[in-house]
């Protein structure tokens, strides 16, 4: 359902990227939209989704023929890294005695199909990624994009921690405990014969827990704005848990705000009605504000107006949670009163953060789920190889040790039967023989793999009701090691002060911030950001221990700490160096002008060196610029012009 919404956006933004004489993409070259099955010879663009190539690929009609070969001249896959991440090439071992088909997903089998260039975009490449379309022939990064300004850069994360969320939901033996039974669909009530302790990791999924949900509802309502442009997106762990949400949700912000309009938040997955429809509702009107999704709005979706985000689900996938991020990157300028969207809050209250901290990008053994236990058994029995029968044991242990913990009553009794002893003797044993004797005993035993691949047979698993009570513990930022802006701050003076004479760019800030160039100054911010000071976050940090909401650029922030600069906010800086600059002499008018562009992009790109007046992004050219037309436009000194702007910038003034 989201490809399809990435279709549609896809075919929006070529309607609404012009070209010439007023005239769209669309107007100009021919497309082919998602409904559309196949091009025609006008088409220039064709949209279409994995699934629906698949289909037409794979699984062709009948009466129909799958697409030519050579239809398309060219590929273009948006989120690529979203092919199956079990697709690979086969080891020397595999090609051995498995067919390339056994390995190799419909996704790249489709990709296979056509003689065309074929380009993958991803903001997140996996290590399947660059399997199937080869190594990136070009990378540009989320922090890059952040320090060159294309993309916004979020504050430390907002930690929302609970009692239930910091102490886990426990019931004693002998406790009565509702579970509600997914199958049967009704709530029972049962006595636990043993200790059950489930942490946060395990909440709206293992266990519905509504008054941890209130708490964090009830928080949320004090720092969202249903009536803001500033834009909320809610990930939940279930459909079910996405309902509970909205309902809290729309509670919380009744007792906080009295009437609120019913659709200012709404459910957004795929279980909802008409989810495309609520999907461009969301990003083109005022309502709904808030968006509460599980999978639907994860990745590709494109609404720039998000502001905050909020996790109350875990996930696994560092790829996953970077993309779930970045649906709140996107610039949105001159978004309310305030201006330009600065950045964007992230609210965690499953401490997702720490729990992706250490996640490390280990392969499983068996690289493929959907191998069967039967296809491995008959490999065990069949294949000469000792690489081969290496393998797959270890393929079928790895398979079992996963298998054993849902085998039902009747599945676990067969397999007895079979096998002479439980699973966790038997995986004992097969670690103990030889590969001959492995052979051997799975050749006099080929019913095994029918067993363990019935499907069904395993016991329900509970979903734990917990009525236990719950209350805000405490919010806190994510600075990292030091859980207080005042250590942060401290850190990052402490930084300052232990590389100022090892990082050039540095010295230069503190010393001979007039020298200073655009080039020094990309570097040195992402020595920082590699360092773990942004300067988002410093300006977070001071906010959060002063109570004062100072723009001070990351220069401000350098030099405060080093040597007690004032900390005012820079737009002050330039007006104040404008001004300065402006009345050391007596200008010519177009000067006079010229001087004011400059301090505008000053505002805009914190600097304005020799180089910045020939990039055609600060649309210095585009206004009549250029560095040797203003340099003959102020008498052959702008070089000095600048300089002494520059050095204004940073002369003591009132703070």
């Amino acid at each position: 359902m989201d490809r399809s919404a990435l279709g549609e956006q896809a075919a929006n933004a070529f309607k609404d990227t012009r070209m010439e004489n007023l005239q769209t993409f669309a107007d100009i070259f021919g497309i082919k939209e998602l409904d559309e099955p196949a091009p025609d010879s006008d088409t220039s663009v064709h949209i279409a989704t994995v699934q629906g190539m698949v289909q037409r690929v794979l699984y062709a009609a009948e009466d129909t023929h799958p697409p030519a070969v050579d239809q398309y001249d060219c590929i273009v896959v948006d989120e690529c890294h979203r092919g199956y991440l079990l697709d690979r090439e086969l080891s020397d071992t595999e090609l051995g005695f498995r067919t390339y088909e056994d390995y190799i997903s419909k996704y790249r089998r489709v990709l296979d199909w056509f003689d065309a260039v074929k380009i993958g975009l991803t903001a997140t490449p996996a290590l399947h990624t660059s399997q199937i379309f080869g190594a990136p022939i070009y990378t540009y990064g989320y922090r890059d994009a952040v320090i060159d300004g294309y993309l916004v850069d979020y504050e430390p994360p907002i930690q929302i921690t609970t009692e239930l969320s910091a102490h886990g939901i426990q019931w004693k033996a002998g406790d009565a405990v509702k579970i509600y039974d997914v199958k049967r669909a009704q709530i029972e009530l049962y006595n636990t014969p043993d200790e059950i302790k489930l942490d946060v990791d395990a909440f709206n999924r293992k266990v519905i827990t509504e008054n941890f949900n209130r708490v964090v509802c009830e928080y949320l309502a004090r720092e969202l704005d249903p009536n803001s442009r500033r834009k909320t997106l809610i990930f939940c762990a279930t459909d079910a848990h996405a309902d509970l949400v909205v309902h809290l949700l729309k509670q919380a912000f009744a007792a906080q705000y009295g009437a609120v309009e019913d659709d200012a938040v709404i459910k957004i997955t795929g279980a909802a009605d008409k989810p495309l429809q609520l999907i461009r509702r969301y990003k083109n009107e005022q309502l709904p504000n808030v968006a509460v999704t599980v999978d639907l709005l994860t990745t590709g979706i494109d609404v720039p107006e998000i502001c905050n985000l909020v996790f109350l689900r875990r996930v696994n996938s560092r790829i996953l949670f970077d993309q779930m991020l970045g649906r709140a990157t996107r610039l949105c300028p001159n978004i309310d009163e305030d201006g330009d969207k600065e950045a964007f809050r992230v609210f965690d209250a499953v401490q997702i953060f720490d729990a992706l901290q250490n996640m490390t990008a280990m392969q499983p053994v068996v690289v493929d789920p959907k191998i069967s236990f039967t296809q491995l058994v008959s490999e065990l029995a069949t294949v000469a190889d000792d690489a081969a029968r290496a393998l797959a044991r270890d393929q079928f242990l790895a398979k079992l040790q996963r298998k054993k913990r849902h085998l039902g009553e009747r599945g676990a009794r067969d397999f007895e039967t079979q096998v002479g002893m439980s699973p966790e003797q038997f995986i004992r044993q097969l670690r103990a023989m030889s590969l001959t004797e492995v052979a051997n005993w799975f050749t006099q035993n080929p019913d095994l793999g029918e067993i363990l691949d019935r499907k069904g047979d395993g016991p329900r698993q509970p979903v734990f009701i917990s009525e236990h009570d719950d209350q805000l513990k405490s919010v806190a930022r994510g600075y990292g090691p030091a859980k207080r802006p005042e250590d942060y701050l401290a850190e990052f003076t402490a930084y300052i002060n232990s590389h100022s004479n090892t990082i050039p760019a540095l010295l230069t800030v503190l010393t001979r911030p007039r020298d200073l160039t655009r080039k020094q100054l990309r570097e040195l911010v992402l020595e920082l950001d590699q360092a773990g000071y942004t300067e988002t976050g410093l300006g977070t940090a001071w906010r959060e221990m002063t109570n004062q909401d100072i723009a001070a650029r990351i220069v401000g922030y350098i030099r405060q700490a080093a040597i007690g600069d004032a900390l005012i906010p820079y737009t002050e800086r330039v007006d104040h160096a404008l001004q300065k600059l402006l009345a050391s002499r007596a200008w010519t008018t177009p000067q006079r002008d010229w001087l004011k562009r400059i301090a505008a992009q000053t505002k805009a790109n914190t600097l304005v060196d020799r180089d910045a007046l020939d990039d055609p992004d600060l649309l210095f050219k585009t206004q009549g610029g250029g560095f040797k037309r203003l340099d003959k436009l102020f008498d052959g000194q702008l070089l000095q012009t600048l300089a002494a702007f520059n050095e204004a910038l940073w002369q003591p003034t009132a703070a």
